[in-house]
């Protein structure tokens, strides 16, 4: 296996994890209806660490390109950020 193999499959592999907490971020959205739940919040958050963590690690053994791992850091925030604004308007107009 190549550098490039090796380079692109980090990148895919990151993709995939990114993917599975824009899942969970899609599942909380569809169950706005339900209070905010503080757990749920901790495992996203907790992901997210968990994710910055494995790009910072990715950026620095070279098989991903900082700006690459930058933004798919800043996707997966601005996901974050659609939730917990709908989250906060719930929590408003109670």
């Amino acid at each position: 296996m190549d550098t490039l193999d090796v380079n692109q499959k980090a990148y895919v592999l990151l993709r995939e994890d990114a993917e599975k907490i824009v899942k969970l971020i899609e599942v909380q959205m569809a169950n706005l209806a339900t209070r905010k739940c503080p757990l749920y919040e901790e495992v996203l958050d907790t992901q997210m660490y968990g994710f910055s963590r494995q790009v910072d690690f990715a950026v620095r053994a070279g098989l991903v390109q900082e700006q690459a791992g930058k933004d798919m850091i800043s996707d997966l925030e601005r996901e974050l950020a659609k939730l917990y604004e709908a989250l906060n308007r719930i929590v408003e107009n109670e």
